[in-house]
């Protein structure tokens, strides 16, 4: 065995979805990725790939562009694109639904992966993590590794980034 003891941690993942086109009139929910947002979410997830993290669930808001985000992403990371779970909570733009929804989760997960939003992706990364730039870019994936053994009990520790930026 490793000396990664899983049982002791709880890492999550926490994207950001890729950059979305506003060009079409559509409901905010619907906006598509762009291409540069499709490249975007392929080198971050093949980079995450190489972190070795053995997502156990991989959750995902409603939207589009989030939901496209998880599809390609999960899919560099050789997991199943068909147990994204959808979650309401995480169609979230202040933080306070998705950090509920983490607080909530089931303690058998170790390792997942949320796709969501900006301002509640940024906001999350800052208070929780030592994330200290302004904003979180679009494909940007947070990675927290909290020393708790329960999701209700996570709180400040260091967090590290994957920025599509960084991988061009």
């Amino acid at each position: 065995m490793d000396n990664h003891t899983p049982f002791s941690m709880k890492t999550w993942v926490m994207v950001r979805h890729a950059k979305s086109s506003w060009e079409l009139n559509l409901p905010d929910r619907d906006r598509p990725l762009v291409n540069r947002g499709i490249k975007d979410a392929i080198l971050v997830g093949q980079e995450l790939n190489r972190h070795n993290l053995h997502i156990d669930q991989v959750f995902s808001s409603p939207a589009k562009r989030a939901f496209d985000t998880a599809l390609l992403m999960v899919s560099e990371l050789g997991l199943s694109t068909q147990n994204i779970q959808i979650e309401d909570d995480l169609y979230d733009f202040v933080g306070e639904q998705a950090l509920s929804f983490v607080l909530s989760l089931p303690n058998d997960f170790h390792n997942i992966m949320t796709f969501g939003h900006n301002h509640a992706c940024t906001h999350l990364a800052q208070s929780l993590g030592n994330y200290t730039k302004a904003k979180i870019p679009t494909a940007t994936a947070v990675i927290f590794h909290f020393d708790v053994h329960l999701w209700s009990d996570i709180q400040q520790c260091k967090c590290t980034s994957i920025r599509p930026k960084t991988l061009r």
